[in-house]
């Protein structure tokens, strides 16, 4: 640790690179999720069908058919065969996904996490305590739940108290019990539990996580020889355990960040004064020295490998 860690979390990256240069990922997540969301929500409201559907199942301009693979994979263990479409949509979804990092829905698409995000800030804001973190197996223990459930009731279970699905259905025609639904995710973060809904018990992100486990979009900390300890990213990472192998593995191990359970959200891109850490693939090999070779240079030689 480092007298930097008395500082506002992203202080130094603010003074470093600016404000807009220490949000632009954040900035840019907003967007994204304002956009998936907003194309789903101009047909009902305006009368421009560029999209039919929500996030569970989807008919982009009348042609391309796009499903969410839990949904159909839920309609099948509940024994109801689903429409090719929706199994071409399914398969689309699916390599996007295990292309690009499963858990970039979580940050980049799914509307309940700005929820979620909210609901953090406020949470250290007003200092509330960490509370009760369950293990991070939970949300696959979830997972396996509602299969089980769709299998036994023949429904697709999850999409009854699917807070996703509630938040779009409520904006279209009133959210009723949705507020509720929403509404009780943003305080169980607040007070029960840290960062708890997306990050412990959500098992849409258990299911994308294990579709992403081998995506080629990954966060590597190419630059951790450079880290001054200020400790702003694991403040802002909703995984903070996916950062400590890359960021302070030996010269020998990779600075790749390769658990499923990073969303990819950028966040420790942004709040990193030395600019430790960069988009890459997964099977970039650029140098990275490790801290232990850092500490070994003198003072000079840092000041002249920089």
């Amino acid at each position: 640790m480092s007298e930097k860690t008395k500082l506002p979390t992203g202080a130094e990256a603010v003074a470093t690179k600016g404000w807009l240069g220490a949000h632009k990922w954040l900035l840019l997540r907003r967007l994204s999720q304002a956009f998936f969301l907003g194309i789903f929500l101009i047909g009902p409201w305006f009368g421009l069908w560029i999209v039919k559907g929500n996030l569970a199942g989807s008919l982009t301009l009348d042609t391309l058919p796009l499903t969410d693979p839990l949904v159909l994979l839920q309609s099948i263990v509940a024994r109801h065969w689903p429409e090719m479409t929706a199994i071409l949509g399914a398969l689309i979804v699916l390599a996007a996904y295990a292309l690009i990092g499963g858990r970039v829905y979580c940050s980049w698409v799914c509307p309940i996490n700005p929820v979620t995000d909210g609901a953090h800030w406020l949470h250290e804001k007003l200092g509330v305590q960490k509370g009760w973190q369950p293990k991070k197996s939970t949300r696959y223990w979830l997972l396996a739940m509602l299969l089980i459930v769709s299998a036994a009731t023949g429904t697709v279970a999850w999409e009854f108290i699917n807070p996703i699905t509630m938040l779009q259905r409520g904006l279209v025609f009133g959210m009723g019990f949705g507020w509720t639904l929403v509404l009780g995710v943003f305080l169980f973060d607040l007070f029960v539990s840290r960062r708890g809904w997306c990050s412990h018990l959500c098992p849409v992100g258990a299911f994308y996580g294990l579709v992403g486990s081998k995506a080629l979009l990954r966060v590597s900390a190419t630059n951790r020889a450079a880290c001054d300890d200020c400790m702003d990213c694991f403040a802002v990472c909703p995984e903070m355990h996916v950062i400590t192998p890359a960021l302070r593995g030996k010269t020998e191990e990779t600075p790749l960040i390769l658990s499923p359970d990073c969303t990819n959200c950028g966040r420790c891109i942004d709040v990193c004064s030395v600019d430790v850490f960069r988009f890459t693939n997964r099977f970039d090999k650029a140098p990275a020295p490790g801290r232990d070779e850092a500490a070994r240079k003198s003072p000079a030689q840092q000041t002249r490998a920089a």
